[in-house]
């Protein structure tokens, strides 16, 4: 995987066999990730490599992480649950994610056209990292077991679907998972989860 931002927009996230090649999802979209780390660096974000992707800082906190599909490029905000939208551009990244949090692209002139816009959604994110606002956490949270705080941090997709999930599903993970007494079968179930988390699912959906 890439530890240098440059390496992103030139290669790739290195995280699967299409790394620096015509075919990678980031060679389709280049023009426009570039103009989105424009519009982080004009905004005065503190550029980083976070899960093999561009991630965007301020005030010691992750603020937005870009990424490309095959069918789009985005950019998600961290603490999406604080975000007010008022242009109504924020998508969910699925049918059972709570919160709207991302920015999807379908083409590479977006991203310039929604320039203004798009800085003052950073400039939100960014007075919420200022003052320490966080999004009110589910009462209910109990300790995620270590072996999953690994697995996310080693997989941007797992990480980007486990936090959008509900606080419910991510509940039942934590769970399932904390009920295992032995290490290796946490991280045996974590890899099975993986499709399941995915697509935006509990531990017990079927």
């Amino acid at each position: 995987m890439i530890t240098r931002a440059d390496d992103f927009f030139a290669k790739g996230c290195g995280r699967c066999e299409r790394f620096d090649t015509p075919d990678c999802s980031t060679r389709k979209w280049v023009e426009g990730l570039r103009v989105l780390r424009a519009i982080c660096l004009e905004a005065g974000l503190t550029e980083a490599v976070k899960w093999a992707h561009p991630c965007y800082m301020h005030a010691d906190r992750n603020i937005v992480i870009i990424g490309a599909f095959r069918d789009d490029f985005r950019m998600t905000f961290f603490n999406a649950a604080l975000m007010k939208d008022p242009d109504g551009v924020l998508e969910k990244r699925g049918p059972n994610t709570q919160h709207a949090g991302m920015i999807r692209f379908t083409s590479n002139a977006q991203p310039k056209v929604m320039g203004k816009i798009i800085l003052s959604y950073l400039a939100e994110a960014m007075d919420y990292a200022e003052r320490g606002l966080m999004a009110p956490k589910d009462k209910a949270e109990v300790d995620m077991p270590g072996e999953l705080a690994d697995a996310l941090d080693a997989d941007s997709e797992l990480a980007e679907a486990f936090h959008d999930l509900t606080p419910g599903r991510q509940r039942s993970y934590v769970i399932n998972l904390n009920s295992a007494k032995k290490s290796e079968t946490r991280v045996s179930r974590i890899a099975n989860f993986r499709s399941r988390i995915i697509a935006g699912k509990g531990a017990n959906e079927l």
